[in-house]
């Protein structure tokens, strides 16, 4: 059996974990990123592709979430402009809407100016007569649409183009390969790896446990066993419609329930969504539930009444959020790491996240590892290192 020595194993080949492998190996440091079967083959791939601000957290004020985001927003749409492109935004608000169109202006305004107030984070009012472009919509009870401006991308090429860059500068990837077990010593830990008929073990100072809903499997076969923290995983599904919508964004409430649906244009066809359904099933088998796709139909036809699009798929990922009795749409999406042992860290489990922060995240995990790593010379800052798919 094969050994080497890393300065970072990472356990997980979703947006979280190609994210710290790149900052790891920018950072000058030794990194191993090991993958069960394909990058961003779970949750990375399966979610509503949006790089925003968040700005329905502003209700919960999460203001440094909403501060961090659309920061990251920016980033990005200037390191990978042919993966990330910014996208109008449209808010109809009706007579019967829950948030009324004062609440909406507000939040919107708070939103530009925690965006810096830049020109594309201001927004506007669509004038009456702009209605009727707007891909069908119903214009019954209707009082205001409001426009302001996030991103879209392709999460699974995003994903992919970070793995890219990271082995850029040395990381490896191996891929498919299966997490085996990891004994930890005082010097870190040595880590069992199978890649096809072969096992392989290495050393590695630090490890990150960036398996996201599998996090838990991942922290069962370390010894000794680390703490856990009580999470919840949640299914989020989408539905992909034929004839697309073509002028945008539509930030919707759904008429059940008033929950935040997103109707938007997605490779020549309308994706929708997401819901939210507590999920404790098998993680290999995550799929949109019956239920969900009729609750998406009914959230697209509502709005559209003539939008009759043939349903051509779905899909369903799944959030982990920090355990609680209430409604998921109103906990948390901040991203927890979870270090071993907060004096002297080599293990980081990371519980969450958005899509949009996994640059931000992957900095904070390594400046928890940083005390039990060696110095190494920086090769780049994650902020500069330009991105294509």
């Amino acid at each position: 059996m094969s050994v080497a020595d890393y300065d970072v194993v990472v356990i997980g080949g979703g947006i979280h974990g190609v994210g710290v492998a790149q900052a790891a190996a920018a950072a000058g440091y030794s990194v191993l990123l090991i993958e069960r079967t394909a990058l961003a083959s779970g949750t990375s791939s399966r979610s509503s592709k949006l790089i925003h601000g968040g700005l329905r957290y502003l209700e919960s004020a999460r203001f440094g979430l909403v501060r961090e985001s659309l920061r990251e927003r920016e980033i990005l749409l200037r390191i990978a402009p042919g993966l990330v492109h910014r996208v109008p935004f449209h808010i109809p608000v009706y007579g019967n809407s829950r948030r009324p169109a004062w609440m909406i202006r507000a939040g919107l305004g708070l939103y530009a100016l925690l965006g810096g107030l830049a020109r594309h984070a201001r927004f506007d009012t669509l004038p009456r007569a702009r209605w009727g472009g707007l891909d069908g919509l119903d214009t019954r009870g209707l009082q205001a649409v409001f426009r302001y401006e996030d991103a879209q991308t392709d999460d699974t090429l995003l994903t992919q183009a970070v793995m890219r860059s990271a082995q850029k500068f040395g990381a490896e990837l191996r891929c498919p390969a299966n997490f085996l077990s990891a004994r930890r010593r005082d010097d870190g830990f040595v880590v069992h790896i199978l890649e096809g008929q072969d096992e392989h073990i290495c050393r590695a100072r630090t490890l990150v446990n960036a398996a996201g809903p599998w996090a838990g499997t991942v922290l069962e076969r370390i010894t000794p066993r680390p703490a856990t923290l009580p999470m919840d995983l949640v299914q989020g599904a989408h539905i992909i419609v034929g004839n697309e919508t073509r002028h945008g964004i539509y930030y919707l409430e759904a008429p059940q329930d008033g929950r935040a649906v997103f109707v938007m244009p997605w490779q020549q066809h309308t994706l929708v969504g997401t819901t939210e359904t507590r999920f404790d099933g098998d993680l290999s088998a995550v799929s949109a539930r019956p239920e969900e796709v009729t609750y998406l139909q009914e959230t697209l036809w509502h709005y559209f009444p003539g939008h009759r699009g043939t349903l051509l798929g779905s899909f369903a990922g799944l959030r982990v959020l920090p355990h609680g009795s209430g409604a998921a749409f109103h906990r948390s999406r901040e991203t927890i790491l979870h270090p071993d042992n907060p004096d002297h860290v080599r293990l980081v489990t990371v519980y969450g996240g958005k899509l949009t922060g996994y640059r931000a995240t992957a900095a904070k995990v390594m400046r928890l590892l940083k005390k039990s790593l060696p110095a190494r010379a920086s090769r780049a800052d994650t902020s500069e290192i330009s991105l294509s798919p």
